[in-house]
């Protein structure tokens, strides 16, 4: 079977976590510390800080600008579910604005509809390696005085217009989930230039401890450990070869899948760097089988899939319990959730294989 996912993790890493574990500094310590000065070099921004998780990153950026209660920030509905969930934890409402059909990621105009006096910020999620596009959020949040954050999770390493993102708005959250295109085990990062930012965030994820004892207000355990940040190091010189693997696979795959009909290959526009966290097609109405049919069959010939993500964000049982829909009514989510298929594009995916589960698609069409 060929696995929808695999982490690229050899004796470079298991040497690095020896390496921490014969220091007996395992907590927050050196490693996290280079770890970020690193993370932030490679990004193009001033500051890193290193946190638990992906989760954690979102929350506490959101901490840190002090969205509370009453108030409202604009996200997508086709992501993973930690986005908008985020957004819950301050008390404050998450807004969906539906997504361009092509990239899946924020249509910018249909942000701009969305925008009231109590809207504080928008997160744009560069989903599945490929980054929303900026430009225009940009000047949106700059015009209403908004807060841009980055869901980088799925995008290490991904560009727009020349630049990383996670340098793109004021503030980043990437992850470090073991599927993701780089891995510390678990753990996250904010990247930022605002040193203020930086500093609360450094701050909160610490129990509030402005230094050892002295807390200045309610803060929280999210620190990342040594041995994360070790793995993490590794990790960030191996990411441009293993994003460089990920980008020839999919270039196989689509040349092959663009000529079946009613498949639709993912679009990388011409000013981005996609990284192909997931190689996404869209089985449209106009294919013989169904989503599901096709991935069963799939999974017959050895290959597994996977769907990201079945449902838009408002058709989760927590959001209907809390009232919380799509304010356009989000079509092109609810749409994309019924025909996006996963197939499998990591760097463990020789050029072979690739070829192999592209050509295996094009034969069940074929019969």
């Amino acid at each position: 079977m060929i696995p929808i996912a695999r982490p690229i993790v050899d004796d470079e890493e298991i040497e690095a976590v020896a390496r921490v574990l014969r220091s007996g500094i395992l907590a927050h310590g050196p490693e996290v510390e280079a770890f970020e000065r690193e993370f932030a070099e490679y990004i193009g921004v001033d500051y890193a800080v290193a946190v638990s998780s992906g989760t954690a990153a979102l929350d506490l950026i959101l901490k840190a600008y002090r969205i509370r209660h009453g108030d409202e920030v604009i996200t997508t509905p086709f992501t993973f579910i930690a986005t908008a969930n985020a957004i819950l934890y301050q008390g404050a409402r998450p807004v969906f604005a539906d997504i361009d059909p092509e990239t899946y990621n924020l249509d910018p105009d249909k942000v701009l509809e969305l925008i009231t006096p109590r809207t504080r910020a928008i997160i744009a999620v560069h989903l599945y390696g490929h980054p929303a596009d900026m430009k225009p959020l940009r000047e949106i949040a700059e015009d209403h005085n908004l807060i841009l954050i980055e869901d980088a999770a799925q995008a290490h390493g991904a560009e727009y217009m020349g630049k990383k993102v996670g340098s793109l708005g004021d503030v980043a959250a990437f992850s470090f989930y073991p599927t993701k295109n780089m891995t510390t085990g678990e753990g996250g990062m904010v990247t930022t230039s605002d040193k203020k930012i930086a500093e609360r965030i450094r701050l909160l994820r610490n129990h509030g401890q402005a230094e050892k004892y002295l807390h200045t207000e309610l803060g929280y355990n999210l620190r990342m450990t040594s041995i994360a940040a070790a793995i993490g190091r590794v990790q960030l010189r191996k990411l441009e070869w293993m994003n460089q693997r990920r980008r020839e696979n999919a270039e196989t795959m689509t040349k092959i899948l663009q000529a079946v009909k009613g498949i639709e290959p993912p679009v990388e526009k011409p000013w981005v760097r996609h990284v192909y966290h997931q190689y996404v097609i869209r089985v449209t109405d106009s294919f013989p089988l169904t989503r599901d049919q096709l991935a069963e069959k799939l999974r017959g010939h050895g290959i597994a899939t996977a769907v990201h993500y079945p449902r838009a964000i408002p058709d989760q049982p927590l959001y209907k319990s809390l009232g919380i829909d799509c304010p356009q009514g989000c079509p092109e989510a609810r749409r994309a959730a019924r025909q996006v298929l996963s197939l499998p594009v990591h760097p463990a995916v020789t050029i072979e294989q690739a070829k192999t589960i592209a050509e295996t698609v094009k034969q069940i069409v074929e019969g």
